[in-house]
């Protein structure tokens, strides 16, 4: 019968609430981040808002209207797609991040099971044949799926970065195509 090894349950405890917390001071950085961005945002569109609106009140010729409207539209337009890509790169660093954290706690675990499944087979050889292979094929298992799934998410990112490149290059040519008609 086998004892339970104190030490090492508090080093793996340990371990584990480093990675939580490792993983909540990411979550609370990524948020000081989305907050700043946001109220950054917030204030400019206020300005732009008022300035713009004290624009339009001078206007007193209506062909000059659409004019001014259109040289509002334009620096409006570049400042949304300027804060969608830092949306975009807010949310990409995270999900980098956090991934890096999980890889890293993944292999981890799959180093300590390739340990705990030499040990065994130190132990009683006889016996741990089966467990070992059952084991070795979990492991072979879980490793697959890990890098399927790091490779899918990756995969993931690189698709919304493509669409958000496309979205931006259609938008900067949609706002061109709106200041020239002029």
């Amino acid at each position: 019968m086998s004892m339970i090894d104190l030490e090492k349950l508090a080093q793996s405890q340990k371990a584990n609430a480093q990675v939580m917390m490792t993983l909540v001071r990411t979550a609370f950085h990524g948020l000081e981040q989305l907050s700043a961005l946001n109220l950054a945002a917030s204030r400019e569109l206020f300005n732009n808002g008022a300035n713009g609106a004290q624009q339009l009140m001078g206007v007193k010729d209506p062909k000059e209207l659409g004019n001014v409207a259109s040289s509002l539209a334009k620096p409006n337009v570049e400042k949304l797609m300027e804060y969608s890509r830092s949306l975009y790169d807010l949310s990409a660093n995270m999900q980098r991040e956090i991934a890096a954290v999980m890889e890293n706690q993944y292999n981890t675990l799959r180093h300590d099971a390739a340990g705990l499944i030499a040990k065994t087979g130190a132990v009683s050889p006889i016996s741990s044949d089966v467990f070992g292979s059952a084991m070795k094929q979990m492991m072979t298992a879980s490793t697959t799926a890990f890098e399927n799934i790091s490779q899918m998410a990756k995969q993931m990112t690189d698709i919304v970065d493509s669409n958000v490149k496309a979205a931006s290059n259609a938008t900067a040519q949609a706002a061109a195509a709106l200041t020239s008609k002029k």
